[in-house]
């Protein structure tokens, strides 16, 4: 009796496994999720760890824009996810300094790559020191237009996610030390 009890029982499991709906395992779920790319890789890596942050910056440096994306086109100068609130600050008054004297903002092109076009654009290293628990370095080499460049970046974790709070070029300028001074000298 009792092995006909767990005969039954098999058979009823069997028949409810069969009849049940398939489960998505986790890496098939992954392939199915488009990869992402542009703006969104880099604020989902930005919320992962720093130098994801940074691969993920100069990745998207590297993809081919025949065409702003439609959301860096609603992105004005002073409200970028990418920089920290004080270097958004600083931002904000180079373009309202701009404006006011009817002339070009000091940040005319991307910092991250001290550039305006890209030409055969390919990272090198990424070198991270960590300075505390929500504040990272970033040594970075690249090459574009065939010539090796260098950058420091200087990371802070505000909120959930990794932001730039300056940019340091291979001469050892500071984007943030020059736009402090804009910011200093703008009537108050």
């Amino acid at each position: 009796m009792r092995v006909q009890a767990l005969a039954t029982a098999a058979a009823l499991a069997l028949t409810a496994a069969a009849c049940s709906e398939p489960t998505s395992t986790p890496a098939a779920a992954e392939k199915a999720a488009p990869a992402l790319t542009g703006r969104a890789a880099v604020y989902a890596a930005g919320e992962k760890d720093a130098e994801a942050f940074v691969r993920a910056l100069y990745a998207r440096v590297s993809e081919p824009r025949d065409t702003p994306a439609p959301a860096e086109a609603t992105i004005t100068p002073g409200r970028d996810p990418l920089y920290s609130r004080t270097m958004n600050a600083l931002i904000g008054v180079d373009d309202r300094e701009a404006k006011r004297t009817n002339s070009a903002p000091y940040l005319d092109h991307d910092p991250i790559c001290a550039c305006q076009d890209i030409d055969g654009f390919a990272l090198k290293t990424v070198t991270m020191t960590p300075d505390g628990p929500r504040a990272a370095t970033a040594e970075v080499v690249f090459t574009n237009h065939g010539e090796d460049r260098r950058r420091t970046l200087k990371l802070l974790k505000e909120g959930p996610m990794w932001r730039i709070a300056d940019i340091i070029d291979d001469k050892g300028k500071s984007l943030h030390d020059d736009l402090m001074a804009i910011a200093e000298k703008a009537p108050g």
